[in-house]
């Protein structure tokens, strides 16, 4: 169960909380930050933020389907952005907002930063989620092959 908290006594967050608290024995997904390439390793997007942040929830929700889950059960984001305009910043944000991921709504840190790991990449989000026991729309999580790494 995910209890999502707004402390009153601090300024009131537009579209997220500032805690999320998760009973024990609650599985997890601790998510790699998703990235603005396609499955041929091509940059999405390439100078349009907006379209690179549209490209990393796309990869983000197959990221989550393969473990099981949904952006409904995003706990926290941290969302990065090469930027240090608040506009820019602001236009990712209103991405996030569209994809679902406010409905919760999560914890998240938006950050305006230098650079990222990719050249040409502009937005990256790094996520952690609960594994619903009854998996998200019927999908059962992948499991690694006998012997490969988790």
């Amino acid at each position: 169960m995910i209890h999502r908290v707004t402390v009153p006594t601090l300024f009131p967050p537009p579209t997220y909380s500032h805690a999320s608290v998760v009973e024990a024995g609650t599985k997890l997904a601790f998510l790699a930050g998703s990235v603005p390439l396609d499955a041929d390793g091509d940059l999405v997007g390439e100078g349009d933020p907006v379209r690179q942040a549209e490209q990393v929830i796309a990869n983000l929700e197959a990221q989550l389907r393969a473990v099981g889950s949904d952006l409904e059960h995003v706990l926290s984001t941290d969302v990065y952005v090469v930027s240090s305009e608040t506009a820019v910043l602001s236009a990712v944000w209103a991405v996030v907002e569209d994809s679902g991921l406010s409905l919760g709504p999560h914890s998240s840190t938006l950050l305006g930063v230098a650079c990222l790991g990719y050249t040409g990449q502009l937005v990256e989000i790094r996520a952690t989620a609960i594994v619903p026991e009854e998996p998200a729309d019927g999908v059962v999580p992948e499991r690694p092959a006998q012997g490969a790494r988790p």
